[in-house]
Order: structure tokens, then sequence, then C-alpha cells
């Protein structure tokens, strides 16, 4: 049998054609980091070639500013030949960025899950996003550290399939989901534009080819970094905010050892503003980003920093917000017949806690006639599930909502974490605002 061979692109190695993606995304390692600059640099300054793959018709050449700095290279921001360099990487990596492969299920998991919660009890009432593609962990793969990068593939895909001014401008109009080196890449690369600089500097600049834990901020300043406007909430207890108070001294970091992305995230954060989470870096926050979801329930701190002006019992402050979060899309449409809701316009909700991060597709109000008040469930997807079992019980319509349904009572962690994505795309000063990772906090 004869072994094609083909020549790589960026070193002119002659390797056999069936590894040449390979040998080609080995150049963005991070031991190669420092030769793919020079290498950029040679590409930014030679006659432009033909391309081996056209770019799709929507792809709109992005507009970077190099502002920030790796440890291996000190750069001139204001160098136009700088610019060119991101500009290059970025060029190559829509090129050679990979499209994930998941379990595609027939009619899609959302019409299954619709399909069930339709023939229950006519009591209750449920909303729920549209389109949204399963990505499960994978064992041989990301098994104990990939649910962060599965929560951005299944956000993307909603977005992907939900809103076509996102599906412009995420991974370089490529129209498609990448894989999980592919997210680390342009991660790296948002970091290098200046996104998240306390964020960047916490993973030493580097994400590509490690199992580093990730959670909603990196999700955040992912997207972020396309021009999508997402945002973070943070939710703290209480009784995590005494403790805090008491057991240690003003203005000192908090000292505990890192078990998951929450504790590491509550390293940088300073005890006496007692925000949870690196979006604690600042308090300000545009003023129609937050109050106009939350007109009556949150008021304004001292320092511009948001919370909850009632207390309500425990984690119920959760999942009450989740319930106005969907219903925000809905209005008077929560008093027809219909037992399920489709809002298209509201997008699913990455939550992090300590450990784990799932999505929020969803969430169902349960009319108790003898009892005061409803009770509220959110639907979720986990990756940590498998796909085919999660297709096969709702098709059989047998043990789903063990999988997918989660009361408040499932909630016991002292801190919980989400990340949404606000419709439109920021340009101009906008898009410089949103390097800082900023939040709502609320406090239960």
């Amino acid at each position: 049998m004869t072994r094609m061979f083909s020549s790589c692109p960026f070193c002119h190695m002659t390797v056999p054609f069936t590894e040449l993606e390979w040998h080609a995304n080995n150049h963005f390692a991070e031991d190669e980091l420092e030769r793919d600059m020079a290498l950029a640099r040679q590409l930014a300054l030679a006659p432009p070639s033909p391309r081996t793959k056209d770019k799709p018709a929507n792809y709109v050449e992005p507009s970077v500013v190099y502002s920030g700095r790796t440890p291996e290279t000190s750069i001139d921001h204001s160098s136009s030949a700088n610019r060119k360099i991101l500009d290059q990487e970025i060029s190559c990596l829509v090129d050679l960025q990979i499209r994930s492969t998941f379990y595609e299920v027939e009619g899609g998991l959302m019409a299954l899950l619709r399909r069930c919660l339709e023939l229950e009890s006519e009591n209750s009432r449920s909303i729920v996003s549209g389109h949204i593609d399963h990505y499960q962990i994978i064992e041989s793969e990301d098994a104990g550290w990939g649910c962060g990068w599965r929560n951005i593939q299944m956000l993307s895909s909603h977005l992907l399939k939900q809103r076509q001014e996102a599906k412009v401008v995420l991974f370089g109009g490529s129209g498609f989901v990448p894989d999980i080196p592919s997210l680390q890449r342009w991660l790296e690369i948002a970091w290098e534009r200046g996104f998240d600089t306390p964020g960047s500097e916490s993973f030493d600049h580097k994400i590509y080819g490690s199992r580093k834990w990730i959670g909603a901020i990196e999700c955040a300043t992912l997207f972020r970094s396309f021009g999508l406007r997402a945002r973070i909430v943070d939710f703290d207890s209480t009784a995590l905010s005494k403790q805090l108070n008491n057991g240690e001294s003003k203005g000192k970091k908090i000292k505990k050892q890192v078990y998951g992305p929450m504790d590491k995230f509550l390293l940088r954060t300073n005890c006496d503003d007692f925000q949870v989470g690196p979006s604690s870096y600042e308090n300000s926050w545009q003023e129609h980003h937050s109050l106009a979801r939350h007109p009556k329930d949150t008021m304004i701190n001292g320092d511009g920093s948001r919370k909850y002006e009632r207390k309500i019992n425990g984690h119920q402050v959760l999942v009450d917000w989740v319930w106005n979060y969907f219903t925000s899309e809905i209005g008077g449409r929560l008093d027809n017949s219909e037992h399920v809701l489709i809002s298209n316009k509201t997008r699913p909700l990455y939550i992090q806690h300590d450990g784990h991060s799932r999505i929020i597709v969803g969430i169902q109000m349960q009319r108790r006639v003898r009892e005061s008040q409803n009770q509220f469930i959110l639907l979720v997807l986990d990756p940590a599930h498998r796909t085919a079992a999660l297709e096969r019980s709702l098709r059989d319509r047998n043990g789903w909502q063990q999988l997918i349904k989660r009361g408040v009572h499932t909630f016991k962690k002292p801190q919980y974490q989400l990340c949404y994505v606000d419709p439109g795309v920021a340009r101009g000063e906008e898009m410089e605002q949103l390097k800082t990772i900023n939040s709502i906090l609320i406090k239960f």
C-alpha cells in the first residue's frame, strides 16, 4: 500500500498525509509557542499565499488589539506588526480548529424533553430553551476535568443554532462547535487580547493541552472575546459570609486548600467585600444589565455591587432567580393553557459550584393545591451523563426525571455561580469594557 505524503504549511516538513492535521496542531503546543511567534512574524511580512481552505462566506476578519503580555515575550502593544501576528494566529486557528464529535439525538434532545414535560400533570408549567446539543464527558479524553469545556460546547451549540449574530462571530464564523483543544487555544487568544487579565495570570497564561479546571469565568471570557455579552451572577450564603468575616483578617486573602474550580476562585477574592469568585475584581456594572432584569429584587451597595434585598430561605433565592430569568421573555403567555412554553430567546444557564458544573435548560413550576407556595424544579443537562442514556430514558419516558430534574433541596453548596449570554454583539468601546469581568452578587 502506497503512503501519501504532504508538506506542513508551517515548517514545510514532509509528513504522511494522514498525520498532517495532527502535526500541524502540534505547532500550537505550549512548548513551541516561541517558535510559533517567530513563524507568525515571517508570515505577516510575506506576500499572501493561496489558501488551502476557504473561509466561510459570513466570516468577518477580526480586528484585534494585543493587550496582554505573556512571560515569553515583551511586546510593544502599539505596534501594528504585533496586531498582524495575533491576526495570523487567529487565522491559522480558524483553519485548523477541529469540529467536536458528539452523540447526535435524532429529532433533538430538547424535543424529547418537551414531549415528556407535556405529558405531565396539568398543575405544572414548564419553560425551556430552544435547541441545545448534549456534549458528554468522555472517559478516555476528559474524565474528571472536562465538565467546564463540555458546558461551553453545549452553550455554543445553542448560540450557533438560535442566534445568527452569534454564529457570524463565534469561532471565526466556522459554524460548528470546536473540540476541547481548539477551545483551549481560543481561550489563550482571549487572554492575549486582554480579556480577564487576572484570570489569565492565575493560569500562567496557558491552558492548551492541559487538564486544568475551568469555570463560569473562563466561559464568560471566551464568549466575550468574540463580542458576546456574557454575564456572571454570584450567589453566596450568609453563613459563609459570616464565616469569612469572623475567621479572616480584613484585607487578607482567604487561606484555603484548592480542591476544585470554585475553591480556586476563592483564592482570588478579598474578604472585605465578601464577593465570591474572580468576578469580584471590579464592583461596577452597567445599570441596564442588572436592574432591568431584577427591578424589584435588587439593591445597590455603597461600593456599586448588587445584592438581593429580600431574605429568602436558603437556596430558594437561586431557584427564584432562575424562574425570573426564564419568565422574563414569556410575559403573559404563562396564563394560557400550555403546559410547556419554548423560549427561543432565553439562553441556557451555565451553573458552577465547587467540584462540578452543568447547564440549566429550563425550569418547571408545580402548583401545590394544599400548600401556599408553588414548587420550582430546575431542568438540567449534566455533561457527566451519557447522551445515549438520556435519549433512552426520554424516549421510554422512564427515569428521565432523576437525570434532568433538580429541586431546591439538591442545592447544598454555599456558593454558586451562573453565566448567561445577553443578546447582541459588542463593538468598539463596549468591547473594551467586556475585558473586565464583573458580576451581580446575590446573598442568601
